[in-house]
């Protein structure tokens, strides 16, 4: 007598992920037609830094392009936290509650350190050059998002997929803050050697302190 054994069949739900993909095309195809002439200077932005200098004042950080493609990225960036935990082991990535956390603490996070940045900057008299140098990284952190939007889309459909990949991007994404970085003392280095400790105070304060902290509470937590 053959004994059947059965095994339960466990489905794994990406709708949702398909719908947030779906709904970030949508955001990009929108802002594309109503800005034509600025999404298509900012396409250009690896090749050219001529949407940089055109959209250089802060009162653009606050414009409906800006605002629109900063859903777009939170949303990829979220995406792309939880394939990497997923390719290393320490999640699912058809976890829709752990995408919600994710998301939900990236854009705290963001909204945060940006008020707190405000203080800070009207606080050392330092405003201009951190509303310009926030609308700086903003840019090019939204590029990234939109070039690795795509990117999730395979790492999310397919399995096969090396761990080698997610490390290779997250080279790049640190390679370009760098650059970033290094464009904005280039461009703003009178203003940053005339206040020259409150600059490092603030680089320390907000643009290592709380990436460092992050990584030791992972690093901990996960140990």
């Amino acid at each position: 007598m053959i004994e059947h054994v059965l095994h339960p069949r466990i489905t794994e739900n990406k709708d949702w992920a398909t719908l947030l993909f779906v709904l970030s095309f949508a955001i990009i195809a929108i802002t594309k037609s109503v800005f034509e002439n600025r999404f298509g200077d900012f396409a250009n932005l690896i090749f050219s830094n001529k949407y940089t200098k055109i959209y250089r004042d802060s009162s653009h950080l606050k414009s409906g392009f800006t605002v629109s493609l900063f859903f777009v990225q939170v949303i990829s960036f979220a995406f792309f936290i939880q394939l990497a935990l997923s390719h290393f082991g320490y999640a699912s990535k058809t976890d829709w509650i752990l995408y919600i956390q994710i998301i939900t603490f990236l854009i705290f996070f963001v909204l945060s350190k940006y008020l707190i940045e405000k203080i800070i900057g009207t606080a050392f008299n330092i405003e201009e050059f951190v509303e310009q140098f926030n609308l700086q990284k903003v840019t090019y952190r939204t590029y990234i998002g939109l070039f690795i939007l795509p990117i999730n889309i395979i790492l999310f459909y397919y399995d096969t997929i090396t761990r080698n990949i997610p490390l290779f991007i997250i080279s790049i994404i640190l390679i370009i803050n760098i650059i970033t970085y290094l464009i904005s003392i280039k461009n703003y280095q009178n203003l940053i050697f005339g206040k020259l400790f409150y600059f490092i105070l603030y680089l320390c304060a907000l643009e290592i302190a709380p990436y460092y902290f992050m990584y030791y509470w992972f690093t901990k937590g996960s140990a």
